[in-house]
């Protein structure tokens, strides 16, 4: 995915997004349509001109219905990415992919959910469990929380890790989205009190260490690092890009591996650092997908900040602030400020590299992107430096 022809060859250009709540009345093909407008009106570039689109398996609005709304030009490329979150930085990679090739020239890249008044997906008894599922929800892992709980306890237990450490991280995304007027939880504190008492949602996982249920759409437009140069905005370049599905990978649990908590963020950090001139070191600040507090030390470790069971530890003395070591998910993430499978991320990657952030990491240069660890993945390493 991130080969030597990838790096800094295209640009994010523009950025979109809806309003983000509990509930918005508009439907999934509409709040898609005004995210992907969004966007294209923030890059400069007419909607005819588009001619590629990318988006997640889960999402409900198609390509078709999408182009035709919105007015969309002859399209030579289309693709879905999937894993829910684990496809949102691949959504990107892909239109990158196929701009550097010539096989298109404007891309559109968008998620459209309504999680927030909609139903879970785990919730559908009407059709057959897929195969992995057979062997998990029967015995009570019914929704990811359950799941990833497992990989809690153990990284807890193997680690010395903590609850004080969770909720750092879970400090960390609600104090940036105290400063951020889209954020769902914008001027709504978190302190410890909170956060140790509140109710359990799969033990040693809380109330606070589980991501928002959010209605919303966000989109991003990627172009090639020449068409940058006179799009509306300064150029947010796609400087590498990867996937991760490591072997014998069971989602979520992940327990036919000998070791669980390595998860597809190593495989996806080989390919990424592989490819790349920048290393942890020159990393401003980072966009860590966060649908659980604990994903985040996981995430930490697989993409080389910090050695293996260090994850906890890193967050401790401020570390994930503004100021800090890292800072982290800077516009609130999935945690704070909307979960809408981990896009919003990529937005606020981009904002901070044009210096537009609501939390702005001065001088940032490098942010890295990260999808769901988890579950098949993928990452993006986004610079400003032409």
């Amino acid at each position: 995915m991130a080969g030597n022809g990838l790096k800094d060859a295209t640009a994010i250009v523009g950025i979109g997004q809806t309003p983000f709540a509990k509930q918005l009345p508009e439907d999934e093909k509409t709040l898609a349509c005004r995210a992907v407008l969004a966007a294209l009106d923030d890059a400069g570039i007419a909607p005819g001109e588009v001619d590629a689109l990318a988006s997640y398996t889960m999402e409900e609005t198609d390509e078709v219905e999408l182009a035709k709304a919105v007015g969309l030009g002859d399209l030579t490329f289309f693709s879905k990415a999937g894993y829910g979150g684990g496809g949102s930085c691949a959504t990107v990679a892909h239109l990158a992919a196929a701009i550097a090739t010539g096989q298109a020239t404007v891309g559109v890249a968008w998620r459209s959910r309504k999680r927030g008044s909609g139903p879970r997906p785990w919730t559908d008894t009407t059709t057959q469990l897929p195969t992995p599922a057979q062997w998990t929800r029967p015995y009570g892992l019914l929704r990811p929380a359950d799941e990833i709980a497992m990989l809690a306890r153990r990284y807890l237990h193997e680690y010395g890790a903590t609850r004080d450490h969770l909720f750092n991280v879970a400090l960390a995304c609600r104090n940036r989205a105290n400063q951020n007027p889209a954020a769902v939880m914008y001027e709504r504190p978190l302190t410890r009190e909170m956060y140790m008492t509140s109710r359990w949602i799969s033990e040693p996982l809380c109330l606070f260490d589980n991501c928002l249920e959010t209605d919303g759409a966000l989109a991003c437009v990627v172009v090639s690092r020449e068409r940058a140069r006179d799009c509306r905005r300064a150029p947010v370049y796609v400087h590498s890009a990867a996937q991760g599905l490591p072997a014998q990978h069971h989602g979520m649990v992940n327990y036919w591996n000998d070791d669980p908590l390595t998860g597809p963020a190593w495989t996806a950090a080989r390919q990424l650092w592989k490819h790349a001139d920048l290393t942890p070191d020159d990393i401003d600040v980072a966009q860590i997908y966060d649908a659980f507090t604990v994903l985040i030390p996981l995430s930490l470790e697989g993409y080389g900040f910090c050695r293996r069971g260090e994850g906890a530890a890193y967050t401790e003395g401020g570390a994930l602030e503004i100021g800090g070591r890292l800072p982290v998910n800077t516009g609130g993430g999935g945690l704070s400020e909307a979960y809408v499978h981990g896009f919003n991320l990529i937005t606020e990657g981009v904002r901070q590299l044009r210096g537009t952030s609501t939390a702005q990491v001065p001088g940032a240069t490098g942010c890295l992107v990260t999808a769901g660890e988890g579950v098949p993945t993928s990452a993006l390493l986004l610079t400003n430096r032409s």
